[in-house]
């Protein structure tokens, strides 16, 4: 078990899919790890379960049948109590597409099948990593980031972005001006051992500028993203 672990606060992890060996596998290994894993056969009980326990970690199959993962991940991010929890994806699908869905719905990341238990711990520990990090990042009243309630103030408008989205911006704004490279992006958001598609960060940076409606993240084409203040 790692140190972060070690010295961290308990943190519940639930898992939903309707295969038990991958359940009894996960179940396992999280615990072994020193989480308390909570556990769910399908989306329906998820929820519940998600409910009631609050956990820190959602990690979800796609493909389920009745309420598949797209579905539970949707009704997860109607519930405001659980506006924080991360919520990732466990599929064998690799496809483009069905990532873009899925960050549509609100989640975080995905991991993909098979998984091994080390490749696992190291994206959890990534996952977790700013989980009650407290850091209020202000310019004026312009745009106000607040770590320690993952909020976001535009102008006086009051904004929630799922948890990626809320660190991608925040590590923008946090050096104006700065061009961040896209695997300083990765490295940073994602963590340097976890491997995601190479249109994640354009998927997440599209659905930033949609909710808070802001022009100053900017492209800079071949090398990363900026965050540029508009000048008043």
């Amino acid at each position: 078990m790692s140190d972060m672990f070690m010295d961290s606060p308990d943190y519940t992890i639930l898992l939903i899919d309707d295969e038990e060996d991958v359940l009894e596998f996960l179940s396992y290994n999280l615990s072994k790890a020193g989480f308390r894993v909570i556990k769910a056969p399908d989306g329906a009980e998820g929820l519940k379960l998600a409910r009631k326990h609050r956990p820190h970690l959602i990690i979800l199959d796609v493909m389920m049948p009745e309420m598949d993962g797209i579905e539970t991940c949707k009704a997860i991010r109607k519930i405001d109590a659980l506006k924080n929890t991360i919520v990732v994806f466990l599929t064998a699908r690799g496809e483009d597409y069905s990532q873009i869905i899925g960050f549509d719905a609100g989640a975080d990341d995905y991991i993909s099948k098979p998984i091994k238990p080390r490749i696992l711990t190291s994206r959890i520990q990534a996952w977790l990593r700013r989980y009650g990090e407290k850091s209020t990042l202000h310019d004026e009243d312009n745009l106000i980031i607040d770590r320690e309630k993952y909020a976001i103030n535009l102008r006086g408008n009051e904004f929630v972005l799922p948890r990626k989205e809320f660190e991608l911006l925040a590590l923008l704004y946090s050096k104006p001006n700065k061009v961040f490279t896209r695997d300083e992006i990765f490295g940073q958001v994602w963590g340097n051992d976890v491997v995601v598609g190479d249109r994640t960060i354009d998927v997440h940076i599209r659905k930033i500028r949609e909710k808070i409606g802001t022009d100053s993240i900017k492209t800079i084409k071949g090398v990363g993203y900026s965050y540029i203040p508009a000048l008043e």
